[in-house]
């Protein structure tokens, strides 16, 4: 008899199936919003980024929407289509991971170009106080983490252009579930490392405000690549 290894599962992963196991059996309501991340991490006795990474979880499941600055919301779904992704497969599948880098390089370096042709003074108030947060917690991979993907959905807004937002959204949650913990590991908690992403962040923004799209490419390409070598350094081959 073959004996295969049983994979511990983490704490964020149970979490999220207890939810889901919700939101089937209707006990939590299309359209409903969920407790604030505060009140579910005390009632299931676990921090706020754990808390976070099982909301993403079922964000990427399709079964909660989450809006910035206002809290989750429970989606209609049907109930026999849902199921719980194998998480560590996704985490360590370099060539899922590959094509996701593919997929949002190809995203977001046309958005960046769109955004420095379209772009507001309002947008750029609104890049200028990401990146002033993403200064003062270089370093902290929780807050690291949070204002890099505002800095990314700020440029995508910028686009004005409701597709390529919700496209990056897409993107960006499977690659948040994905990569999460490489990211943090790598990136956000190496105070080098998330001073290079700034600084790299910055010169994305200084093309957008001169209006030059083909620099604002060419510094999110470079930008993107930066990213690219670090998770492919970390992924299992």
């Amino acid at each position: 008899m073959e004996i295969q290894k049983i994979a511990p599962r983490k704490i964020y992963e149970v979490i999220a199936d207890r939810i889901k196991e919700q939101i089937v059996s209707g006990a939590l309501k299309p359209g409903e919003k969920l407790p604030s991340t505060k009140e579910l991490a005390e009632r299931f006795q676990v921090g706020r980024s754990t808390l976070r990474e099982a909301l993403s979880a079922l964000k990427a499941m399709g079964l909660v929407e989450i809006h910035q600055g206002e809290g989750s919301y429970v989606r209609s779904i049907e109930p026999q289509t849902v199921d719980l992704p194998v998480f560590d497969a996704l985490l360590m599948n370099r060539e899922t991971v590959i094509e996701l880098i593919e997929a949002r390089k190809a995203l977001e370096i046309s958005n960046a170009a769109l955004a420095a042709e379209k772009r507001t003074d309002e947008d750029l108030q609104k890049f200028e106080a990401v990146l002033g947060k993403m200064e003062q917690v270089l370093g902290d991979e929780e807050e690291g983490e949070r204002s890099d993907m505002l800095f990314h959905l700020t440029l995508a807004e910028a686009t004005h252009n409701a597709i390529m937002a919700r496209l990056l959204d897409s993107i960006s949650t499977q690659m948040q579930v994905a990569i999460r913990e490489t990211r943090r590991l790598q990136m956000y908690a190496n105070k080098t490392v998330s001073t290079q992403l700034w600084q790299e962040h910055k010169a994305i923004f200084e093309a957008i405000r001169s209006r030059d799209a083909s620099a604002a490419q060419e510094a999110m390409r470079k930008h993107l690549f930066h990213v690219e070598q670090v998770l492919l350094r970390y992924l299992k081959k």
